[in-house]
């Protein structure tokens, strides 16, 4: 399922079956595999870990998962249920301690999604204002053990309309952690153009896409020859 521009009430069901999804992905290259349980972004509760479960057990890929984990016990669950890394959402503005708790526990395997309109920090399945400026939040988790920061522009998400360059730049130039790229991704040109970025010296370490590849603009394997 895909939202568009994080709002609920516009989501899009593309299958019903993650597993199936998963796999696909899986052979056709992934290395890498970004789940969002988008339930429990807006509730908290999760009700979706024993789909996680079983896409992580169905395929050799590194799954990457987040969506209302908002305690330790959360992200432990996450990762217990075969989760390579886990992404603290709400909880990263709200309770920064728990972030940097949760990089002692799970060293390398936490990672914080920033998820903005522009610079406008968002919380709660996006439905809320964070108070927080995007560049200046990024700057705070620069020795806080955070594996990577995965930063949406929810603006741009699931509309196809090309990324957020200029948010994702001043991300790169505000930290040295690595920065995954997500929203607004709709051609292999868009791929290209986040592969090239380059800001404050560096490049971004991922890009995540979502509804391009479910609507056919391309494929897996198209996106991964394009990044060389």
């Amino acid at each position: 399922m895909r939202l568009h521009r994080g709002d609920f009430d516009a989501e899009t069901v593309y299958d019903d079956d993650p597993v199936a999804v998963a796999r696909r992905f899986a052979d056709a290259g992934a290395r890498w595999i970004h789940v969002v349980d988008l339930d429990a972004a807006r509730t908290g509760v999760a009700t979706n870990l024993a789909v996680i479960e079983a896409v992580c057990a169905a395929v050799p890929s590194r799954v990457q998962a987040g969506g209302g984990v908002r305690s330790a016990e959360a992200a432990g669950e996450l990762l217990a249920s075969g989760a390579a890394r886990v992404v603290i959402g709400t909880a990263a503005v709200e309770q920064p301690e728990l972030v940097a708790d949760l990089c002692v526990m799970h060293r390398g395997r936490i990672a914080v999604g920033l998820d903005a309109r522009g610079r406008d920090v968002a919380v709660r399945g996006w439905v809320e204002s964070g108070g927080a400026d995007l560049v200046e939040l990024a700057g705070r988790f620069a020795d806080s053990g955070v594996a990577a920061l995965v930063v949406t522009e929810i603006g741009r998400d699931g509309t196809l309309e090309g990324p957020g360059v200029g948010q994702l730049g001043a991300v790169l130039e505000a930290t040295e952690l690595p920065v995954v790229a997500s929203g607004g991704v709709g051609t292999l040109a868009d791929v290209e153009t986040l592969h090239n970025l380059r800001a404050g010296g560096r490049a971004l370490a991922g890009v995540i896409v979502g509804r391009a590849i479910y609507e056919g603009r391309f494929t897996v394997e198209e996106a991964l020859a394009a990044v060389g």
